[in-house]
């Protein structure tokens, strides 16, 4: 009997790769992205005046984030990177422990998504609040505010709710990873189910050649001792 949570388990993700290479294609894209951010601010501590912007709005609520908070940004711009790396290395390297921070990462932000949402279907009124603190240039915003305030909450929602599936693939994709380089370290025979067939998960062989024999066999010519 299978469960049914193995049911869902798969070794293939989008493109028809594997869960393995799709983690790493997927660290390696969030190293990326955290590593021209991290560039940023660093590059806007250095030289403030290089990034100064010149609508009034945008330069006050640039003056309300300080060195200070700059710094908190870059320091979890650099953490994201090291976790991010940390999952890269685990799926390429079979190291199921490297993998836990990115999906724990990956589960807390789905979740802050979730609240998001939630506090949109509570609090409709505050997506008309949030546009009136856009710049008078923004475009399109006399359009959008000129819309209901049901037809903006159904097109937010239906929007978040397009990004909480994506992301909930993406971490579906990384916890098959983990069963499956976790499955890898085992010497027992996992056998998982997918949609079209049954994929039999043995041991590697190296690992069940390096197994050293409990009796070893007697040498080539020897009597045979009952």
């Amino acid at each position: 009997m299978i469960s049914p949570w193995d049911r869902w388990h798969s070794t293939r993700c989008c493109l028809c790769c594997h869960v393995r290479t799709g983690t790493v294609i997927l660290g390696v894209w969030y190293m990326l992205i955290n590593a021209v951010v991290l560039l940023i601010l660093v590059t806007a501590l250095g030289d403030p005046d290089q990034y100064h912007l010149t609508s009034a709005e945008l330069a006050n609520d640039l003056d309300d984030m300080d060195d200070a908070n700059m710094c908190i940004a870059s320091a979890i711009s650099l953490l994201m990177i090291l976790i991010s790396g940390m999952a890269t290395y685990g799926a390429y390297k079979q190291h199921a422990a490297w993998i836990i921070p990115f999906f724990c990462y990956q589960v807390f932000d789905c979740a802050l998504n979730t609240l998001v949402a939630v506090s949109i279907v509570v609090y409709p009124n505050t997506i008309q609040d949030y546009l009136q603190q856009l710049p008078e240039n923004f475009p399109y915003k006399e359009d959008i505010m000129a819309m209901s305030n049901v037809c903006l909450v159904f097109i937010v929602l239906l929007f978040i709710g397009c990004i909480l599936t994506f992301k909930a693939y993406l971490i579906a994709c990384v916890w098959n990873c983990y069963r499956y380089v976790r499955a890898r370290s085992t010497t027992e025979v996992l056998i998982y189910v997918t949609t079209n067939d049954t994929t039999v998960l043995l041991p590697p062989y190296d690992d069940t050649m390096a197994i050293p024999s409990k009796n070893a066999p007697p040498p080539y010519g020897a009597p045979y001792i009952a």
